[in-house]
């Protein structure tokens, strides 16, 4: 006898739809919308600025965790920029200015 049964679903060379109809089938809608919490505050690796400076920076202006403060400083040393803020245009603004104040790079986007 074949090892192979001509008993399963592609019985007569039809694929059986039994599977298939108690299936049900959901489509997901993916809506990508810009609020207005839609920026990012970017700093930027410098030669000048030590990882102390940074760290201290976002700690004061952006209220960072000291931990999270050193790993985006990690990030901007080693990759070259960071962003290290989400938020509005408003809100990023002044954060940005602060952080230029004490001679670092950074930019709203």
């Amino acid at each position: 006898m074949n090892q192979f049964s001509n008993t399963s679903k592609f019985s007569n060379n039809k694929l059986s739809t039994d599977f298939y109809s108690s299936t049900e089938t959901e489509t997901l809608e993916e809506v990508e919308t810009k609020t207005e919490e839609g920026h990012r505050l970017i700093v930027f690796n410098d030669e000048v600025n030590t990882f102390d400076n940074v760290i201290e920076a976002l700690v004061d202006v952006c209220e960072h965790s000291a931990a999270q403060a050193e790993q985006c400083t990690l990030i901007i040393h080693f990759k070259g920029k960071c962003s290290v803020k989400e938020g509005s245009w408003n809100d990023l603004v002044p954060m940005r200015n602060a952080i230029c104040d004490r001679g670092i790079s950074a930019e709203v986007d």
